[in-house]
């Protein structure tokens, strides 16, 4: 029978943990920006109490949140191009979270562009609303989906899912892995604490970033906001890292990397603890790098439960059929990769450091926002 992985089971070479790693690293770019983004959308119908508020709350990741989108962009092409099995069975697996995702995000977008196009009061209110919602259903959904891969994933080749079903294999004959849970399955009672700790973790990233850059009453409603939201993002990371790390562990995870599980989560904690902290001593930058750390050490957390498994676990227990070293694209094709990569990734951060530091560093207060605006934002 032929088969998609007709590759000998190896260990990984270095180009494909170096982009595995970098893989994560953009991963961690998104979370990181888009976290904050996500947060601040969440925030607008609350943290602003009549239409000027509301429109400086935007107008303080107004420069950043397109751009910061294309990370998301960049993961996803960077998973298609370096790991086209791993891609291929968690988009086709897993279609509708990444379907809601995508609602989520447009939703998010039309909103930002659309609400100011009219002054009227209800218009906006409508508009503010779907960005909460807009920003609410991307962040639950990553937080859901990165607690199933810790979890680990059910896969089963698709001969074994056709037998099951007595229907036959596939019109060429081909043996693929596939997922073999259901939808309902990832929201099982982990997985929703993964979901609510990634939406509480965004909301005060994005209130302790509103309070970095804003001034009077604004800036110490947020740092009200965030001061609640920390202690719920705190509970749930604690609830999370040590439920995650105590009951599930891959396939082929090496015992150092459970070691680097347990420190990358203990540290996100002990972050958001810190954030927690400076923002009660009214420390707005090191209160928002505490909670840019809890992120980065997150991520960091899943992806060593990743190695080599990808985030899959084996249901037909016949080997495993996905991997690091299959789902893998050739060597040549990541050497070409590693290449761009070397320039370009430097490129992009440069770039994304000199524009929220030197182009759009400054506070804003509501005195910066015209009473009647008719334009987009």
């Amino acid at each position: 029978m032929m088969t998609l992985f007709d590759i000998p089971a190896t260990s990984p070479n270095w180009l494909q943990v170096l982009w595995l790693i970098l893989v994560a690293v953009l991963w961690i770019g998104f979370f990181f920006l888009e976290g904050f983004d996500f947060g601040v959308g969440m925030l607008v119908p609350f943290l602003g109490k009549n239409d000027r508020e509301r429109r400086l709350v935007m107008n303080t990741i107004g420069p950043h949140w397109d751009g910061n989108e294309v990370w998301l962009l960049t993961a996803g092409g960077a998973m298609f191009a370096a790991f086209p099995g791993w891609y291929a069975t968690l988009f086709s697996g897993l279609y509708l979270p990444l379907f809601l995702v995508l609602l989520g995000l447009i939703i998010r977008g039309i909103a930002i562009e659309y609400r100011s196009k009219q002054a009227d009061p209800a218009w906006r209110k409508v508009w503010d609303w779907l960005m909460a919602i807009g920003s609410f259903i991307p962040a639950l959904v990553f937080g859901v989906g990165f607690a199933n891969f810790l979890k680990g994933l059910p896969v089963s080749m698709s001969s074994d899912m056709a037998n099951l079903n007595g229907q036959a294999m596939s019109p060429f004959g081909i043996d693929v892995p596939v997922f073999s849970g259901t939808f309902w399955r990832l929201f099982m009672p982990f997985c929703l604490i993964g979901g609510l700790l990634l939406v509480s973790l965004f909301l005060t990233h994005g209130a302790f970033f509103v309070a970095l850059k804003t001034s009077g009453e604004m800036h110490s409603r947020a740092q009200r906001y965030g001061s609640v939201l920390g202690v719920v993002a705190i509970v749930l990371a604690l609830v999370f890292v040590i439920w995650g790390n105590t009951a599930y562990h891959l396939e082929g995870q090496l015992p150092a990397l459970r070691i680097v599980a347990w420190i990358t989560g203990i540290v996100s904690v002990l972050a958001l603890a810190f954030a927690w902290y400076m923002n009660s001593l009214h420390r707005d930058g090191w209160a928002f790098i505490g909670t840019a750390l809890a992120t980065v050490m997150l991520v960091v957390m899943f992806f060593a439960h990743f190695y080599p498994s990808l985030g899959f676990n084996n249901a037909s227990n016949t080997g495993v059929p996905i991997d690091l070293t299959t789902a893998s694209s050739s060597q040549n094709t990541l050497v070409i990769m590693s290449w761009v990569a070397l320039f370009m990734v430097p490129i992009v951060l440069a770039y994304t450091v000199w524009s929220y530091f030197f182009v759009f560093r400054r506070r804003l207060s509501v005195n910066n926002m015209p009473v009647d605006v008719d334009v987009a934002v």
